[in-house]
C-alpha cells in the first residue's frame, strides 16, 4: 500500500507533476496554433466581430498566460516574488474556467433560442460560479531554498466547492441542450443538427474533466494529488469551449450565430439553393409567326416546355390564344415564378 503522505511519495509526485504541467503546455500550444488563423481573421478584420467572441478570445489568452505563468512557477532558480507570481496565475487560470463554462452557456441558450426560463437560471448560475472563483484566488505562496516556489496556504474547502459547483453547472448545460437536441419543439434546423452530430460531445468531455478534478480533490491523498487534475480540467474545458464557438461560428459566412432562429435558418436554405443552381431562370424567345406579329414566349429551363410552363403574349401583354389558362391566377408551386412582363 502507497503511502501517499510519506516525504518521498510527495517529492515523486511533486516531479511528476512539474513534467505533467509542462506536457499539458505543449498540447495546449499546439492546439493554439492549429487553431490561431481562425483568431487571426478577426484580428485582420476579416470577420465581423460580435460580443460572443469577447469571451471566446478572454477564455483562450487567460489559460495562455495562466500555463506561462505555471511553467515559470516550476522552472524559476532565482528568488521571485512567488505570491505575485501564483495569484497571477490562480486569477488568470480561474477565469479561464468561469469563461469556459460562459462559451458553453451561450451554446446551450442559442440551442433554447433565448428562451427567458433557461437565460435567467443560467445567468444567475454564471454569477454564482464566479463567486467562488474570485473566492479561490485567496491563497499563500513564498520561496523555499532548495525548492522554489511552493504554495504554503490554501482553502482546499473552497477548491473542492468551486470544482464541485462547475462540475454541476456543466452537468445542467449538458443535460439542457441534450434535451433541447433529442426533443426539439418544432424540428431541428441546421445548427441544431450541427450541435447534435459534432457538439454534444463537448459538453460531455468538459463535464468529465472537472469531474476528475472534483474525484482527485475530494479523495485528498496528498498535497500534489489533489490538485494534479485541475489544470488537465482547465485546459480540456477551453479546448471543447473554443471547438464550439468555432464550429458555431464557421456555421455561416457573417460569423457566430448567437441566437438562430427559423427565420434565419429559411434564409440559409434559400441562399444554399440559390447555390446549388435551383433557381429558375428565364428566357425570351422573340420570333414572327405568320400575320399575329411579334409574340414573347416564357419558359423555365428546369421544366420541359408544354402547355403548363409555355405561354405566348402578344407584344400588347395579352393571351395570343384564346385558353383560358391564367398564369397569374396558377396555384402557387415551391419554385419561383417570375411574374410575365
Amino acid at each position: 500500500m502507497v503511502d501517499w503522505h510519506s516525504p518521498a511519495e510527495v517529492a515523486k509526485d511533486g516531479v511528476a507533476f512539474g513534467r505533467f504541467m509542462h506536457c499539458l503546455l505543449g498540447v495546449y500550444i499546439w492546439e493554439f496554433v492549429v487553431s490561431f488563423d481562425f483568431d487571426w481573421q478577426y484580428i485582420t478584420g476579416k470577420r465581423t466581430f460580435r460580443w460572443p467572441m469577447v469571451f471566446y478570445f478572454l477564455n483562450r489568452y487567460c489559460l495562455l498566460f495562466a500555463l506561462m505563468g505555471i511553467a515559470i512557477a516550476l522552472n524559476v532558480t532565482e528568488p521571485v516574488n512567488c505570491q505575485g507570481l501564483y495569484t497571477f496565475n490562480q486569477c488568470f487560470g480561474n477565469a479561464a474556467i468561469g469563461l469556459a463554462s460562459i462559451n458553453l452557456s451561450l451554446r446551450t441558450i442559442a440551442v433554447w433560442s433565448r428562451r427567458w426560463f433557461i437565460v435567467v437560471p443560467l445567468v444567475l448560475i454564471i454569477l454564482g460560479h464566479w463567486s467562488l472563483l474570485l473566492h479561490g484566488i485567496l491563497l499563500k505562496a513564498a520561496w523555499i531554498p532548495g525548492q522554489g516556489c511552493a504554495i504554503t496556504d490554501t482553502d482546499n474547502k473552497l477548491l473542492a466547492a468551486t470544482f464541485i459547483y462547475s462540475m454541476v453547472f456543466d452537468l445542467t448545460v449538458l443535460v439542457l441542450t441534450a434535451f433541447k437536441l433529442v426533443y426539439p419543439a418544432s424540428g431541428r434546423s441546421r445548427l441544431v443538427e450541427l450541435i447534435f452530430k459534432d457538439g454534444l460531445i463537448y459538453f460531455a468531455i468538459a463535464f468529465l474533466a472537472n469531474l476528475l478534478a472534483t474525484i482527485f480533490m475530494l479523495v485528498n491523498l496528498n498535497a500534489v494529488m489533489s490538485i494534479i487534475a485541475n489544470v488537465p480540467a482547465a485546459i480540456a474545458s477551453t479546448i471543447v469551449a473554443g471547438r464550439i464557438v468555432r464550429r458555431l461560428s464557421n456555421f455561416t459566412s457573417q460569423g457566430p450565430e448567437m441566437f438562430p432562429s427559423t427565420t434565419q435558418g429559411s434564409t440559409i436554405a434559400f441562399r444554399s439553393n440559390m447555390s446549388a443552381g435551383l433557381r429558375p431562370k428565364f428566357a425570351t424567345k422573340v420570333s414572327t409567326a405568320k400575320s399575329e406579329g411579334v409574340h414573347v414566349q416564357m419558359e423555365t429551363f428546369e421544366s420541359p416546355v408544354d402547355k403548363t410552363t409555355f405561354v405566348e403574349y402578344e407584344a400588347g401583354g395579352e393571351l395570343s390564344k384564346g385558353d383560358s389558362f391564367d398564369p397569374e391566377s396558377q396555384a402557387i408551386s415551391n419554385e419561383f415564378k417570375r411574374p410575365p412582363y
